[in-house]
Order: C-alpha cells, then structure tokens, then sequence
C-alpha cells in the first residue's frame, strides 16, 4: 500500500480519485458546498449568510437566474472532437437523429441508444467545420461514451475514415443564463462580435474573440428555459473567466448557480434530468420519440421497436 493512501490528500475521502473543475478554488472561495458528480467534484450551491437551509440557497439561485443573470460551471461534461471525411456519417449511426446535414456553425441535441434500445446518453453536437463536430455527453457517462465510440469506430465501422479525441480536460465551459444574459456577455466578448437574435440565432456555434485578447467558443445553447449561452475558453483560463464573470455582471446582480438549481430549472423547463438517463428508458418514455430517423439505420434502432418496449 502506497505511503500517500494514509498520507495523501485525498485521505479523508475514502482514497477515491477526484478531479477539479477549472474554477475549483474560486467556487472554494465563495462558499460553494461541492457534489461528488463521477469523478468530479462540482458545485451543488453556493449558500449565503442568514439562509436556514440549502433549498433556500437553491431556491434564490433559480430566481436569480430567472429574473437577471447566473452562470454555472458545466465544464464536466463530456467533450469529445470528431474529425474525418466520414465524421457526419459516424455520427448518423450512433445517434437516433441525423448529423449529417447539419450547418457549420450549428449545434443540434442528440440521444444514442445501446443495442437493446435503451437510451445511452444525451448531449448537444456543434459543426465546427465540414470535418469537425464537437460532441458533448453527461458528466457521468463521459468515459463509458468514449470507450463505445472507439468499440463503433474500431469494430463495428472500421471502413468509415474518422477519428476520436477526448478534450473533456482541455475546455472550461460555463452556462450563462437569464434575461440578462446578453448584457454580462457583452462585458466580456469583443463589441465587433454581434450577440443579437438575427446575429446569432439559438442553436448557433462559432469562435469569438473576447476582450483582452483571448479567444473562445460561444454556443447559444439553453437548458434552463432561459435566455443562455456556453462560452467555453482553454482549460488554463478557467478560474480567470469566472472571477471575470462575477466582476462584469455585478452591475447586472450576477448569482453563480449549482447543479442543484441547474437540475430545478432542467425539470421545470422539461429537459432530461440525469435520473431519467437510468438504463431502464426509452426515447418514447422521454417524451423523444419522434427524433427517431425512420430513414436511417443506427444503433438501437431495431430493438428499440421490439414489442416489449413500444407496449
């Protein structure tokens, strides 16, 4: 045994493998009270002075976010570039909806099924280039999802010319939601980059150049019901972009969110909530059915038509 298991950081907590977000210390340094989330530590809320309870910390972060602006740290999920002649392809096979006609610049949510027809997972896919999608899974399924998507490309579809990188480590990610959203972007992206509907509709992906020089993704992606956007900037500027969001949005009240607030509004709004990703579920059971492609063959596909799942 290992001197650093009786000795090593991570003695306290029963000598599991942990990994930081980004913006780890700066959360620490607000209160956060942190979830173990697969083998991430995220933060669930960020509680205040004089609150009783954590459902009043969550309870005030949902309204914030409703009525002006918060941001949450999503860079856990799963992120995993596909690149290759044949990468739209690779994905219309795994996925029961159809990315190969997506637009550059363009995001599109999906759902893969294992072979008997169960949901595998969920996650919203950007177009980057012809050859470039950029796909996101759940924080829990991250691992599970790349070591499938390796077993289709090696074995199942080795004739299609497509490779796989995971960068899950290489982005920090936040969501930034609420009516104000645009206001707190604006603080941060170049003023050359147009933020409006017409400029950058919903779905919309491309590289944007923030002030002071960096560079980052912008995804007008939604999960909460609310006005939102990702911006998603190298993994080394995590910690800066979020004490740079708490900065630029204080005019606009800014409330960084948890992953409990982030799971209220998911449900209030009807998204998938990771329980009902249980490995007992249909498309049809999520109300998602009719993404089904009935023009295309994809994993799952026929079993997820036997009779014991569509009775």
């Amino acid at each position: 045994v290992a001197i650093g298991a009786f000795a090593g950081h991570h003695r306290d907590e029963t000598f599991h493998a942990t990994r930081l977000t980004p913006s780890h210390h700066w959360a620490a340094e607000q209160g956060a009270v942190f979830v173990d989330t697969g083998l991430w530590k995220r933060a669930q809320w960020y509680p205040r002075a004089g609150e009783k309870d954590w459902l009043e910390s969550v309870t005030r972060e949902v309204k914030a976010v409703r009525g002006g602006v918060g941001f949450c740290d999503v860079s856990t999920l799963g992120k995993i570039d596909v690149h290759g002649p044949d990468a739209g392809a690779f994905l219309d096979r795994v996925y029961i909806n159809t990315f190969s006609s997506l637009a550059v610049g363009k995001a599109r949510y999906g759902l893969m099924l294992r072979e008997d027809g169960i949901v595998y997972d969920d996650g919203t896919t950007s177009r980057l280039a012809e050859d470039h999608f950029f796909l996101t899974t759940t924080t829990a399924k991250a691992g599970l999802v790349m070591q499938h998507l390796e077993f289709c490309r090696q074995v199942l579809f080795p004739e299609l010319d497509v490779q796989l990188t995971s960068v899950s480590d290489q982005w920090a990610q936040f969501s930034i939601a609420g009516p104000k959203t645009r206001d707190l972007l604006r603080e941060i992206v170049d003023p050359a980059e147009d933020l409006s509907n017409e400029g950058f509709p919903f779905m919309g992906v491309r590289e944007v150049a923030l002030r002071g020089g960096l560079r980052g993704r912008l995804f007008r992606i939604s999960f909460s019901g609310e006005m939102a956007f990702e911006i998603s900037v190298p993994a080394r500027f995590g910690d800066a972009m979020a004490r740079n969001l708490m900065l630029a949005g204080a005019p606009f009240g800014v409330t960084p969110y948890g992953t409990e607030a982030l799971g209220v509004m998911r449900v209030e709004k009807g998204h998938i909530a990771g329980p009902e990703l249980s490995g007992t579920t249909t498309a049809a059971d999520l109300g998602l059915g009719k993404m089904m492609s009935t023009k295309k063959d994809y994993i799952g596909r026929v079993m997820a038509g036997r009779e014991a799942l569509v009775d």
